[in-house]
């Protein structure tokens, strides 16, 4: 994959990602590229430093420092927020998740512990599951 810097008529600056330079040639000779914030088709490549994606997978390790901080504190909130008006179920998350799903139990947020295997059951199920972000390290565990 390649990333492209991007400007159209307008002087809308915004990025796409295409297969290789030949497809960003065809797709916007179709018509198909197409600024984001107010539709133009005339768009063009800026000058950038190239980006091409590998096979390398990515990880929060991988971001900016202060990217990287902002990533944290999202999931620290989503955590917390979680934590404070969720009820903990512990390891009966996916009998409850199920109940809860099937009108067997009151509808609530719930958290708490599930196997490999009851995550995959619940989700062939249909059952709407997200996971909780981990929580951050304790300031011990910090070099």
């Amino acid at each position: 994959m390649i990333r492209y810097a991007l400007v159209c008529d307008e002087a809308h600056e915004f990025e796409g990602w295409f297969g290789s330079s030949d497809d960003f040639e065809d797709q916007s000779a179709r018509g198909l590229v197409a600024c984001p914030v107010c539709d133009s088709h005339a768009v063009r490549k800026q000058i950038m430093a190239p980006s091409v994606s590998g096979t390398k997978k990515s990880t929060a390790t991988d971001l900016p420092p202060q990217m990287r901080s902002m990533v944290m504190e999202a999931m620290s909130r989503v955590r917390s927020h979680v934590e404070e008006n969720f009820d903990y179920v512990g390891d009966a998350f996916a009998d409850e998740a199920r109940a809860i799903h099937e009108g067997r139990s009151e509808d609530r947020g719930i958290y708490g512990e599930a196997s490999p295997k009851d995550i995959r059951k619940l989700t062939e199920d249909g059952v709407p599951i997200a996971a909780l972000p981990p929580a951050p390290p304790k300031k011990t565990e910090v070099n």
